[in-house]
């Protein structure tokens, strides 16, 4: 092949992935606004700006259509937890900074968030390959907790499996929270606490009593530095 033709292959392919992108980015849309089964394929090929019949290129029906945006918005949410949950830092660390992906995500995109937590749970069983995704992320969470254990911060009478199920719960209600407008994200205080009140939520529960009161310890620490110095009268 000649490097014309390499060169022409190279910008088809990357026209297809654009269109493809454009397709999924219009369905995260529809389906946010009209939910799964108020959708049609005409209304996601009018969003994207594309014919009818160029939907049915890329994807087979809608049930494929949901199935590819939960994996490509799933998929993102488990490598940022997957990176955090095997770097440097205590568990109680890292589950803040878990919540913090989880807040960040539906800050930068409320709509995909939305379909994640309501239409995809609403999709008939064997539309999204749910299981295999959630199993993964079970087991993530699970191998954090027992290095956790390990490292003498989480309870020995704890068993890090049914953890995992909880902290994972601890998660998606953290999504479920935003979805439903129980957290106000546009006031940056509310915002902090909430994050701190689902973090501590899972935390007081299986963290150590020396995790725990260094945890506590650590937010005093902090507070206090963040306190106006008052000035020493001479």
């Amino acid at each position: 092949m000649s490097q014309q033709q390499s060169s022409k292959t190279a910008e088809a392919g990357a026209r297809e992935g654009d269109r493809r992108r454009t397709i999924l980015r219009a369905a995260i849309d529809v389906f946010a606004r009209k939910g799964y089964h108020g959708c049609r394929i005409a209304d996601v090929a009018k969003e994207a700006g594309v014919a009818y019949g160029l939907v049915y290129h890329y994807f087979k029906n809608k049930d494929e259509l949901l199935e590819t945006v939960f994996d490509a918005c799933w998929s993102g949410f488990f490598t940022r937890v997957q990176a955090i949950s095997e770097g440097e830092g205590t568990l109680a660390q890292k589950l803040q900074r878990i919540t913090d992906v989880v807040f960040e995500a539906f800050r930068v995109d409320p709509r995909a968030v939305k379909v994640l937590v309501v239409e995809v749970a609403r999709s008939p069983v064997g539309r999204v390959n749910r299981q295999t995704a959630f199993s993964d992320t079970l087991k993530l969470c699970s191998d954090m907790l027992v290095r956790a254990q390990a490292a003498g911060e989480l309870r020995e009478d704890v068993d890090p499996r049914l953890s995992a199920m909880l902290l994972f719960g601890t998660i998606e209600m953290g999504f479920t929270s935003l979805v439903m407008g129980v957290v106000d994200t546009k006031d940056s205080d509310k915002l902090e606490q909430a994050k701190q009140q689902i973090a501590s939520s899972f935390l007081q529960g299986v963290l150590t009593q020396e995790a725990v009161s260094e945890v506590s310890w650590k937010k005093e620490r902090e507070k206090s530095a963040t306190r106006p110095k008052v000035a020493k009268r001479s």
